[in-house]
């Protein structure tokens, strides 16, 4: 299993922890390294029914942030204007600093 962290635009946003299997977690984040994806592009990659086939389960994986060991993935919504921060779609694209 796998822990992502969803981020949402909303103004209210918890940045939840949920538990994902390791081969859900492979078809959200495909390409080696990544570690970054937005939901946009989750769908159009999948398209909608299969995005939504994997991410249902989730929603009943939520973990507390004190008991995970390491975090994996982010999982943005609502937050295309990041995208120019994650070209390479890794958090270490903000090691960057001609991007910040």
């Amino acid at each position: 299993m796998k822990n992502i962290q969803v981020i949402d635009g909303a103004t209210n946003c918890a940045y939840c922890i949920y538990q994902i299997s390791d081969d859900n977690f492979t078809l959200i984040f495909p390409t080696e390294g990544q570690d970054i994806e937005f939901i946009d592009d989750l769908f159009s990659r999948l398209g909608e029914h299969k995005a939504e086939e994997i991410l249902s389960p989730i929603w009943e994986r939520r973990v507390d942030k004190k008991n995970i060991l390491g975090l994996h993935g982010t999982l943005f919504y609502q937050m295309e204007f990041k995208k120019k921060f994650y070209p390479n779609k890794q958090e270490s694209d903000l090691d960057n600093a001609a991007l910040q």
